[in-house]
């Protein structure tokens, strides 16, 4: 498996851009412009689709670069943050009761989101701040 790390790791950068695009292009048409199309089954299934590919990509490539969850803080970091990002993701698009708890929900999963990508690129759990 490990000669395939660049294809695996394309995979896994391909498949974070898509879920993070999908999600904000979700989020702004159901939160910003109520749209409820942003909610069809097909985007939902999407979605899904989306994440199991990016899910079974991190594991891969874990078991390639040999660093795991709860031996190796960043990647513990990144896990936890993901944890919080799914929460904020359905209060965001679900589970949140008012409009405004869906948005507020919504920017902080997209915060959070891009907190994960620091924390992957630096291998830091400070991610972007580590250089500060």
């Amino acid at each position: 498996m490990e000669e395939f790390y660049i294809q695996i790791r394309h995979v896994h950068i391909g498949a974070v851009i898509a879920s993070g695009s999908l999600f904000f292009l979700r989020g702004a048409a159901l939160n910003l412009f109520r749209q409820g199309w942003a909610m069809a089954r097909p985007l939902r299934w999407l979605s899904y689709a989306i994440d199991t590919v990016l899910l079974t990509a991190a594991l891969m490539l874990m078991t390639i670069i040999q660093q795991y969850p709860f031996a190796d803080v960043w990647l513990t970091t990144k896990v936890m943050l993901l944890v919080g990002y799914v929460v904020l993701g359905s209060f965001a698009l679900k589970r949140g009761r008012t409009p405004r708890q869906r948005t507020v929900a919504w920017a902080a999963a997209l915060v959070v989101f891009l907190f994960i990508i620091t924390v992957a690129r630096a291998h830091d759990p400070l991610g972007v701040f580590a250089a500060l």
